[in-house]
């Protein structure tokens, strides 16, 4: 099977931007903990090599390692709407950025979490505590009970202070937070994203010998496709390359390709940052555009296999606009076939190299990120290039075709500006389509009806509002800022579909809540009784029991206040029952999906 790529165009969803802007006034003074500089030599041997480009490194930090030393160290503050508000703030001497490692065990999912530097505190990372409770509870679903899969690292700032804030909502005691810092991941190599007029010492870093993408407008639509990925993985960070992928049906989904050997576990996948368009301006110009748009909201792992060293995920925020669904070719490729390159060596501006495909080859691992390839026949293609190479932070980045269709994800080799008749190996794309990638790429049943449901909260009323409608979100944001925004909650389908039942939706117009009900008897009864409730219809379609890959969504009451309270995730729902004793647990009211 082959398919084409298209461009995302300019009118497709963006979501919300996780980048706020905000007075200093605004933020919590925080309790300060100095780590001191990283010793020298403890980064000398992790920069060379193939393989994922390490750029940071894991530290303990003793004063928060537990949640009992973390609460002595948050003073809290109280908030204008009646919550309160305490912030930690982190530096280690000459880091060029830092990752907070943060571990929270109970979080009400309507606090507010954010991230920024004291040398800017105007510009905020905000995310709310049910969408990092969903991260956490996709780590542990595939498994990961692991300190890794517990732990929600912050996104790379490029500074060498960062602070954590949390707003805890109005009647939510601190006492019933869990949280703990017990590491940081220093980052020793400088990813930060300089304006045109900017020179960090991680432009230009990789062999001479590299051609600089942007000289090569054949491949326009191919390099809007590629990313420099940034993740962590048991504390260190690492640099590799991934590709933006269409499926079959243009859906749009933001299906994502890298190498098994650089993200391999979902908690790896969580921490995932992407940079886009990470290229220079010009030919040649030496120097980054301004047009690079990074993405902090990680990914979820579909599919990993050692045996084609082969990951695809699905990333939990939109490209930006302008990004290319790369096209793909899931025929086996034949000796003698041109193929194109593109990639981040050393996490440098985007790269391209010039080829052919050799032979097939059987590779395997010979321990740590060495491994040994021989034979004509085989799980990969070996390629040899006639202008370019490859190097670390290379390793994921899709072989293309022709320079149009991926046929392959980079494992890693030999080649070199010195010896460029060494060859590189590329995981074959179309044995991992047969494998699993089809399930995804090509289904055999379309789950393209499914859109995002999206939660605020209200602080007013302590009540949560959803809404399917990217239009509404973005009124309710600019128009109400008493609601704050929460990210998706879950995904349901906009139509109606079969072996799905409508999800009606209620304004109660005295204390300007809504109240949401899938059973029709139930909205009957509350039209035929409750002149105050005004029904808005259906709003989307779900399941009324479970199957399909669907998840409960739990509802509770709040008898004095005549609100309801909605989750799909049960780490939510367990806080609530233990926290809230004025909230009624009513089980599950439907089922929805986690993910699209």
């Amino acid at each position: 099977m082959k398919v084409d790529g298209w461009v995302q165009p300019a009118s497709a969803d963006q979501g919300v931007a996780r980048i706020k802007s905000r007075s200093a006034g605004g933020a919590a003074v925080p309790t300060h903990i100095a780590l001191g500089a990283l010793a020298q030599e403890k980064t000398e041997s992790l920069v060379g090599g193939t393989g994922p480009r390490q750029v940071g490194v894991a530290r303990e930090v003793n004063a928060t390692r537990s949640a009992a030393q973390t609460a002595q160290q948050l003073q809290w503050q109280p908030t204008a709407v009646g919550g309160q508000i305490a912030a930690l703030s982190m530096s280690a001497e000459g880091a060029h950025g830092l990752r907070l490692g943060v571990v929270f065990k109970q979080l009400p999912g309507s606090a507010q979490v954010r991230v920024y530097s004291q040398a800017n505190p105007g510009t905020v990372f905000q995310i709310s505590g049910q969408e990092i409770l969903q991260l956490i509870q996709r780590n542990t679903a595939a498994g990961d009970n692991s300190l890794d899969g517990q732990t929600w690292w912050t996104p790379d700032l490029g500074f060498d202070e960062a602070t954590l804030e949390i707003e805890l909502p109005p009647g939510t005691p601190a006492s019933t937070l869990d949280v703990a810092v017990p590491r940081v991941s220093h980052i020793f190599e400088n990813l930060a994203i300089p304006t045109e007029d900017e020179f960090p010492t991680k432009i230009n870093e990789s062999a001479s010998c590299h051609l600089d993408a942007t000289c090569h407008d054949t491949y326009v639509n191919q390099r809007n496709a590629v990313a420099r990925m940034v993740f962590t993985s048991g504390g260190g960070t690492y640099v590799c390359t991934g590709t933006l992928l269409n499926d079959s049906q243009s859906s749009g989904t933001p299906y994502f390709l890298t190498a098994n050997h650089c993200i391999s576990t979902q908690a790896e996948a969580s921490s995932l940052q992407t940079d886009w368009f990470y290229r220079s301006p010009t030919c040649n110009s030496r120097t980054l555009s301004s047009a690079t748009t990074k993405r902090v909201g990680g990914a979820a792992l579909l599919y990993a296999t050692g045996s084609t060293d082969t990951t695809l995920l699905r990333l939990n925020d939109a490209p930006p606009a302008g990004a290319y669904f790369a096209g793909w070719d899931a025929n086996t490729q034949t000796a003698g076939t041109s193929v194109v390159g593109l990639h981040h060596p050393k996490g440098d501006l985007l790269k391209v190299s010039f080829g052919s495909l050799n032979s097939q080859a059987s590779c395997s691992s010979t321990g740590g990120t060495g491994f040994q390839c021989s034979g004509t026949t085989g799980n990969y293609y070996r390629v040899n290039w006639s202008q370019g190479t490859t190097e670390g932070g290379s390793s994921g980045s899709a072989l293309f075709k022709g320079g149009t269709h991926v046929v392959g994800t980079l494992y890693g080799g030999s080649a070199t500006c010195t010896s460029t008749t060494s060859p590189d190996f590329y995981g074959r794309f179309d044995l991992a389509y047969d494998a699993a990638l089809k399930n995804w790429l090509a289904p055999a049943v379309s789950t393209a009806g499914r859109t995002a449901i999206y939660r605020f909260f209200n602080v007013k009323t302590g009540a949560h509002f959803f809404t399917s409608s990217a239009a509404e979100r973005d009124f309710v944001i600019q128009t109400y800022p008493e609601f704050l925004y929460e990210n998706i909650a879950f995904y349901a389908y906009a139509q109606p579909t079969a072996g799905q039942n409508a999800v009606f939706r209620f304004f109660n117009i005295s204390n300007g809540a809504h109240f949401y009900t899938i059973n029709a008897a139930e909205s009957d009864y509350v039209r035929a009784t409750y002149p105050v409730y005004k029904y808005e219809g259906p709003i989307w379609y779900a399941q009324t029991a479970t199957g399909n890959g669907s998840t409960a969504i739990y509802r509770f009451y709040k008898p004095s206040t005549g609100t309801h309270f909605y989750t799909i995730n049960v780490a939510e729902r367990d806080f609530v029952i233990a926290t809230y004793k004025d909230f009624q647990y009513e089980g599950p009211a439907y089922y929805a999906w986690t993910g699209n």
